[in-house]
């Protein structure tokens, strides 16, 4: 190593340690490979998820309801275990759908969101019983006329968009021009809408952004979603029985990041809550969450297939890339690129380091998942572990960018 070693990312404590190997599902990373059958792979550890829920709602009020985002990993097994430790599911697709209605969450504890429902879609949630967070008054009246066809009737929450955003967020979704929801502004002319139409009102979808660490930023939002919810209720058709504040809540990726203090969220979330009780007692308060819940339980393995030296710098050429794992290579929304942590599976215990950039087998240069680390002195057939992988993973990639074989994921 020289001075100028890059800096590292603060060490991952989900995953045991033994021998010198990873542990992942009780299993060590070589015999899960094994059991695969093949690299590349996603391995989601189930104790990790159900540890996370557990610790959430140890700090969040009693009252909370937590919601799954399926958009984050919609691995079909993620989602049966998800069934059993949350209290609904938020969707952002039919073909999401309907892997959340195969499993044991009842219908009615499923919401159905995006900008761009096709009418065939609508026309599956209508049947199925969900709600639909509705995105425009065109979806309202699309929404009309397929209950008209069917002969059922639909339940609708407004999405809206705020004029305030989630500060300090990765992605903001509210606050501005935005294609997500409906202008807060606007939002007393489309209750008047639903009641004209018939549809069956349930309440109100929140949501200003994802991905942020900062707890002050959050609970600000949280604020000022429920104010905002309060404020409408007497423009309302019925009374308001949901009231979905979104999420937001971030994991550290990157070095500098700090965990998201979640007990100053849940104690202020708390107190606010005690006030929308009385202003709004009928009103069930959600949480969506996707990445906070499923992101640091899963990891990316990847084996190396060829190590060469370009001009002094040591290249590894690994056998996954961008293809499966689109926001680990920086092309999902980062600015500037930065490495997800990274680690040599087989090989942790080893104090001989080395910098190295990884690179898959595509024919881009884009296909970097790390850039001047410095891991552990490398061989061909080495694992590499990519962590903070359980959410925005494979299915945020370009599986069939050239022709490349399939990963596999697999729950543990």
């Amino acid at each position: 190593m020289t001075l100028n070693t890059p800096p590292r990312h603060a060490t991952s404590t989900i995953f045991p340690i033994e021998s010198g190997e990873l542990v992942i599902g009780n299993l060590p990373l070589g015999r899960l490979a094994l059991r695969v059958g093949q690299t590349p792979f996603y391995a989601y550890d189930r104790l990790a998820l159900t540890r996370r829920v557990a610790e959430l709602r140890r700090h969040m009020p009693a009252k909370l309801k937590i919601h799954y985002a399926m958009k984050a990993n919609p691995m079909p097994a993620v989602v049966q275990h998800m069934a059993t430790l949350v209290d609904g599911f938020d969707l952002a697709s039919a073909g999401e759908m309907k892997v959340a209605l195969d499993t044991t969450m009842p219908a009615e504890q499923i919401s159905f969101a995006g900008p761009g429902k096709r009418p065939q879609e609508l026309q599956q949630a209508i049947a199925a019983g969900v709600t639909i967070n509705v995105e425009s008054p065109h979806e309202l009246q699309t929404i009309a006329k397929q209950c008209e066809l069917m002969g059922l009737n639909a339940k609708v929450a407004l999405r809206i968009n705020p004029a305030f955003e989630l500060k300090a967020s990765g992605m903001k979704m509210g606050g501005g021009p935005k294609q997500f929801g409906i202008d807060e502004e606007i939002i007393p002319a489309a209750l008047q809408q639903i009641k004209r139409l018939g549809l069956a009102f349930q309440g109100f979808h929140i949501y200003s952004g994802s991905q942020n660490l900062k707890a002050e930023a959050i609970i600000d939002a949280q604020q000022k979603s429920l104010r905002l919810a309060a404020a409408l209720a007497e423009h309302c058709p019925s009374a308001i029985l949901k009231l979905n504040i979104g999420g937001g809540f971030g994991i550290p990726y990157f070095p500098g990041d700090t965990e998201l203090d979640i007990a100053q969220v849940g104690e202020a979330l708390a107190a606010e809550m005690a006030t929308t009780e009385k202003a709004l007692p009928e009103a069930e308060v959600i949480v969506e969450l996707g990445r906070y819940l499923v992101g640091e339980a899963g990891i990316y393995v990847t084996r190396v297939i060829d190590k060469k030296v370009s001009r002094g710098q040591t290249f590894l050429v690994v056998d996954g890339g961008l293809h499966h794992h689109l926001a680990a290579s920086g092309n999902f929304g980062q600015v500037i690129r930065k490495n997800y942590p990274v680690a040599i599976g087989n090989k942790m215990d080893s104090q001989a380091l080395e910098t190295v950039n990884i690179v898959g087998p595509l024919c881009t240069p884009l296909d970097i998942l790390a850039d001047k680390m410095a891991l552990p002195k490398v061989e061909i057939g080495d694992l590499v572990v990519i962590y903070q992988s359980g959410a925005y993973g494979y299915t945020a990639s370009p599986a069939r960018f050239l022709s490349q074989p399939e990963a596999v994921e697999v729950l543990v």
